[in-house]
């Protein structure tokens, strides 16, 4: 129901919703979202969360994936402490490790940098992509690491030919379940990025809500609206791999 007025109030002209009260039956109304998109200036801000998330999942996704390869294939007193240090991080919420990335991302000189975002985005969901892996390759025979040996394959080259191509599950469900937390991320970028032109969709819609609070609500709809397309497009596309990768996931567990 909220997603529906969400809709129904993107879709109506501000004369029908503010002087005919009408919120329930929409009239299609487009040009809505082109004064949203050229008020707002959300066009910006979505590239730049576009660049933030992908960066941040290909960067997690080939160090995690790599991490739980070894963690899985090698199992050494070494990794296991690796692994139990791992898992205890995912229990600390990311905001208390705020103080200390910022602290780390001055002196690198990233703040305000949209890779200096990429690189705490990583730092907070390498924990989870190091779990995920981990489980889903621990299930895979060790055969078929030593039949892609006999076949001249080095240890790297053998998890991205043969291995990685077998989790696609894994990393689907790891796109999903920390992608859309990457591109709603609010709570750090207030700290890292502090400009009006590095700012992800959420700090827009943000400073887009302050502006036009109780005044317009026909063009924050139609934003919010904008907003949630890559959200939504994005799960229908890794939707099917998403639920295998739940499912072997259960039954590993």
């Amino acid at each position: 129901m909220p997603f529906y007025i969400l809709l129904v109030l993107a879709l109506n002209s501000p004369q029908r919703i503010f002087y005919e009260g009408n919120i329930f039956v929409p009239d299609f109304y487009w040009q809505n979202f082109v004064d949203a998109w050229n008020k707002s200036k959300i066009g910006t801000a979505m590239l730049n969360s576009a660049i933030i998330t992908a960066g941040s999942l290909v960067l997690t996704i080939v160090t995690g994936g790599l991490a739980g390869y070894a963690i899985a294939r090698h199992n050494t007193r070494y990794n296991k402490l690796v692994f139990g240090l791992l898992l205890s991080c995912m229990m600390i919420p990311g905001i208390i490790n705020t103080v200390p990335l910022y602290t780390l991302m001055r002196k690198i000189q990233a703040i305000n940098t949209l890779w200096g975002m990429i690189l705490v985005c990583s730092t907070l969901a390498m924990p989870s992509a190091v779990f995920i892996y981990t489980t889903f390759i621990r299930a895979l025979p060790k055969e078929l690491d030593e039949a892609a040996a006999l076949d001249g394959c080095t240890g790297f080259s053998a998890f991205w030919r043969v291995i990685f191509p077998l989790i696609r599950p894994a990393t689907a469900s790891f796109v999903i379940l920390n992608g859309f937390g990457i591109w709603n991320n609010y709570a750090q970028a207030v700290f890292f990025l502090q400009s009006r032109e590095k700012q992800n969709i959420p700090q827009a819609l943000s400073v887009f809500f302050q502006q036009f609070a109780g005044a317009k609500w026909h063009l924050m709809a139609a934003t919010a609206a904008i907003a949630i397309v890559p959200v939504v497009v994005i799960f229908l596309v890794f939707q099917k791999q998403f639920m295998k990768g739940l499912a072997e996931g259960a039954v590993k567990g």
